[in-house]
């Protein structure tokens, strides 16, 4: 017997209603997929900032109990975790094109957390450099392999606020680092005699880089449930990796672009570096603070300036991308904050009362942060799938060689040999800012160019 024309369009749009269904379904878990993956990538990134800069904290009770100088407390601070985290940054990028990159980040964190109890345990000054440099080799893998996921679980037309947020990670865990740890060495110092099963004695100070290791296990457990996503924007679906000649071959036509995004912004973050490094001494140093009230003043900036800028940079990116710029977007929002930050910064520096002091480095604290998700965004944008460990692992040499290495030391440098006045800092933070900002806003105009020619 037939079936009536009218029961066939009833099961038609029954079907059809099922389908968009299980499509809206599908689509809801896969964001929900995707923003709980972002939590826990972020989650990571803030404890791998607590885990490395928590000796900042502890330098005084450290230098007592080994005996050490302020040359070799300086060395455990930067070179021995920056050196490893450098070196290794390429090569895992390389490592994170090819494997899952859930197992390189869980084995990436398991090192840097072993490494941290092991600085616990160090007894000299080469105990725990060695256990410092194993921080710094594990914290490698997060910035290339959670990029690259970032990436694939979230499209390029969203992927700015979520890369924003993850790149709130630094100024989450620093400040943490500062809050948590003063609490945690307050508390163990309050315990006495501090003795452990095998362990032995243990100072309050060991304790407290064995307690902030406890997150890092943490996630250790809680990423392996994550799904490694598929990997889209391939310049192949048959080869896995690209060679270094098709690497080069894909980044010469475009090598404007990539000296944006690589070259450019770690001036932007060498000015970043040498802000956090130096602001505190011109607030002592210049408006008569004390180091207390200092760090007060500052690190209530850097938190909240900070975090903010990151945040701003993406809406006025989709602002722009809405009116028709497209992929030029983050580099004409990176323009714009820059083209800002240079008098701002240069009046930080000279301000002459303690009130337009502050205002102005929270003004400079907001625009030096603004374009840095936008720089991540827009390397990630401009490179396939098969590269973006890779870039990212560049990213990570150059801000670091650039921003981290002369940050800091240019304007120690100028105030030395320029000035030769150490109430100059102010003065040689806004030379810094004058001479290095001019450099990155031509090589991001390049950038900006490069697109517009290829468009």
């Amino acid at each position: 017997m037939a079936t009536p024309r009218g029961d066939y369009t009833i099961v038609s749009v029954l079907m059809n209603q099922r389908c968009e269904c299980m499509l809206s379904s599908n689509r809801c878990n896969g964001q929900a997929a995707a923003w709980w993956t972002l939590a826990l990538l972020t989650a990571t990134y803030t404890f791998s900032f607590i885990d490395r800069q928590i000796i900042n904290l502890l330098v005084d009770p450290i230098r007592s109990d080994l005996s050490l100088s302020d040359s070799e407390v300086s060395f455990l601070q930067g070179l021995a975790f920056v050196l490893p985290y450098v070196i290794l940054s390429i090569p895992l990028g390389r490592v994170v094109d090819r494997a899952n990159r859930i197992r390189v980040l869980v084995i990436g964190i398991l090192v840097w957390t072993v490494s941290c109890v092991s600085c616990g345990l160090a007894k000299n000054f080469w105990q725990l450099g060695a256990a410092r440099m194993g921080v710094g080799a594990g914290e490698a893998s997060v910035t290339p392999a959670s990029w690259s996921l970032l990436a694939d679980y979230f499209p390029e037309e969203k992927r700015a606020l979520p890369v924003s947020i993850f790149l709130m990670g630094p100024y989450l865990g620093g400040g943490l680092s500062l809050i948590l740890g003063a609490e945690v060495v307050s508390w163990a110092s309050g315990l006495g005699v501090i003795e452990v099963p095998i362990m032995g004695v243990l100072a309050p100070w060991q304790l407290t880089f064995m307690l902030v290791a406890i997150p890092g296990l943490c996630m250790v457990c809680l990423l392996p449930v994550l799904r490694e996503p598929q990997r889209t924007e391939r310049l192949s679906q048959t080869a896995s990796s690209l060679s270094w000649t098709e690497v080069l071959h894909y980044v010469r036509p475009r090598r404007g672009i990539f000296g944006a995004y690589l070259l450019g912004a770690p001036f932007i973050v060498l000015v970043l570096y040498a802000l956090q490094a130096w602001v505190p001494s011109l607030l002592i140093r210049v408006h008569g603070l004390e180091i207390l009230q200092a760090g007060r003043y500052y690190g209530a900036i850097a938190l909240v300036a900070g975090s903010a800028g990151v945040l701003s940079g993406p809406v006025m990116s989709r602002w722009l991308a809405q009116r028709g710029h497209g992929a030029r977007a983050p580099l004409i929002a990176s323009i714009v904050s820059t083209c800002l930050l240079l008098p701002v910064i240069i009046a930080a520096g000279l301000a002459e009362s303690l009130a337009s002091a502050l205002i102005l480095i929270a003004g400079a604290s907001y625009l030096v942060t603004f374009p840095l998700a936008l720089f991540a965004t827009g390397l990630q944008n401009a490179s396939p799938n098969e590269m973006r460990g890779l870039m990212a692992g560049c990213y990570v040499l150059s801000t670091n060689l650039i921003g981290l290495a002369l940050g800091p030391a240019s304007v120690a440098l100028a105030t030395d040999y320029i000035f030769q006045d150490a109430q100059a800092v102010g003065a040689s933070l806004s030379l810094v800012g004058a001479v290095f900002l001019p450099l990155a806003l031509l090589l991001m105009w390049r950038g900006h160019s490069a697109i517009k020619q290829t468009s």
